[in-house]
């Protein structure tokens, strides 16, 4: 699936202002001495690698999901495409009220930290799923390398009961800990990727990786949402939809893919932690919990559709979240 950068509407108006940062820039276009594409390219550049928990999707028939997959794009809590009024006040406008800029998301529904060959079935080929690996190889592909790259991913890959022998289903400690270790080694690999490629780079880049989700708080809304739907069953119509895929969501499941998922965030900070040691100075890596201790605990804060992803409050909640913990990558920036 391609992803499409989209630039700030009213940047050639912002930058015209002799205040601005890149007034030097918009004169040299306006003196015929730059294209309107180098001018953006000089804009900060954000991108965002993740899975469906950064977009606007939601699980219903095959053929639907297969639709809303290939033409959704933006109205999540990351990136606002201006194409329609939105009730979410996104990262990427809350950064406009700093700074034009040029926003771009990778995320897949569906994607995974994944090591080849990875999890893949008939339904996630014809979403055009794109893992991790995949994301990252688009990234690198970009023609401009982003100033700031946000990563939330990993939250397919707690579904620690798919695939699961029978015998760990009962003793998981053995499944749980080998998938935390396989985890750490996919992601650490594609990781560095990106950090080599930032070293060269000679703009600085700030890179954050989030933790995944607080899945014992989300668990609470998605119960409210089944209590919900027992006593009227015209709402969340597709609420079960959600065990095709992914077993872990079971009741019976849940208590080890909490366990599994607070696994995960402790090797992303412990790898985060001793990755930073090996950077040059104009790289930062920070490892940020605030998606981790968002509050999505009430059932309105998930979809009405599939009580799994996110509503607009659900997204409006995740926007905030993790806006509030970047400011430690926009000073290392430069942007104010």
């Amino acid at each position: 699936m391609r992803s499409v950068p989209i630039v700030s509407a009213s940047f050639l108006e912002r930058i015209a202002e002799p205040t601005s940062q890149l007034h030097s820039d918009y004169l040299a276009y306006r003196n015929g001495g730059v294209t309107k594409d180098e001018l953006a390219a000089r804009l900060p550049h954000v991108a965002m690698l993740g899975d469906s928990v950064c977009m606007d999707i939601y699980i219903s028939s095959p053929c639907s999901t297969f639709w809303r997959a290939h033409t959704r794009c933006g109205g999540n809590w990351f990136l606002d495409n201006g194409s329609v009024p939105s009730r979410i006040h996104s990262v990427s406008k809350r950064l406009e009220e700093v700074t034009p800029l040029v926003a771009i998301e990778y995320a897949g529904i569906g994607a995974m930290v994944d090591h080849e060959p990875g999890r893949e079935n008939f339904f996630r080929r014809i979403l055009g799923t794109r893992n991790f690996s995949g994301q990252i190889n688009q990234l690198l592909r970009a023609p401009r390398f982003p100033d700031l790259i946000l990563i939330s991913i990993g939250h397919n890959n707690v579904d620690w009961a798919w695939r699961c022998p029978p015998n760990e289903l009962i003793v998981p400690e053995r499944r749980l800990n080998y998938q935390c270790k396989e985890f750490r080694e996919n992601y650490g690999r594609e990781l560095r990727r990106v950090l080599r490629r930032a070293g060269r780079e000679r703009h600085r880049v700030a890179v954050v990786v989030f933790g995944l989700i607080n899945f014992e708080l989300y668990f609470k809304g998605r119960e409210a949402a089944e209590r919900l739907r027992e006593s009227d069953t015209s709402l969340y119509p597709h609420l079960e939809t959600t065990y095709k895929y992914l077993l872990s969501f079971h009741p019976a499941y849940r208590r080890n893919l909490v366990r599994l998922a607070s696994m995960v965030n402790e090797e992303l900070r412990t790898m985060v932690e001793q990755l930073q040691r090996e950077l040059s100075g104009n790289v930062q890596l920070r490892y940020s919990d605030a998606l981790a201790t968002a509050d999505l605990s009430r059932a309105e804060l998930l979809h009405p559709i599939d009580g799994w992803h996110a509503s607009v409050e659900g997204h409006n909640v995740l926007a905030q979240a993790a806006f509030s913990d970047l400011g430690a990558s926009l000073e290392f920036l430069g942007i104010q």
